[in-house]
């Protein structure tokens, strides 16, 4: 789920920003970049670790703007299937739920939950319903992972909660 990857990004600066600050803005302006985005190859960069390489600027002759090529090493997450995550319910309709695994959606379909679970569209809010659980809006859920589809800039996953220990995370 999480890992440290070393990872390459360009930072294109104008010239207004050469100066003394230089390098202090190109860290600024990396962790505005990178931090909270998705890459389908790598997974969700939660935060970046440790900066290695700045290298040197190239002037664009065009804009006058610098490319910097960086490397650094990032806290990445990336959801594999069969992995059992906990999630906090964000959205319940009559076609199962929605769940957040940290920036990562998870839907879980009505087929997907326990065979005495029933969605009760009267309750308020919606919920589903079995003789010991009640999956509702910010119920915290432990379910696995049974697909994900990855694209260029988002991670997409279906979940399941009809196993044993899965469903409904108890506070008590």
């Amino acid at each position: 789920m999480f890992f440290l990857r070393e990872l390459t990004h360009t930072i294109l600066l104008h010239p207004s920003y050469f100066g003394a600050q230089l390098e202090d803005y190109l860290k600024q302006k990396l962790y505005e970049d990178v931090e909270g985005t998705c890459s389908g190859k790598h997974g969700y960069i939660i935060s970046v670790i440790t900066i290695s390489d700045i290298g040197e600027g190239k002037i664009i002759p065009s804009t006058g703007q610098a490319r910097f090529k960086t490397t650094y090493t990032a806290i990445v997450m990336k959801p594999f299937k069969g992995e059992v995550v906990d999630g906090r319910v964000v959205n319940v309709n009559k076609m199962g739920f929605f769940a957040m695994v940290g920036p990562l959606q998870v839907f879980v379909s009505c087929h997907l939950t326990h065979s005495d679970m029933k969605f009760d569209p009267n309750a308020s809010p919606q919920c589903y319903r079995s003789n010991d659980e009640i999956i509702q809006k910010d119920t915290k859920v432990r379910m696995q992972i049974v697909g994900c589809r990855v694209e260029a800039n988002d991670i997409f996953a279906i979940g399941t909660i009809k196993k044993d220990f899965l469903g409904q995370i108890r506070e008590d």
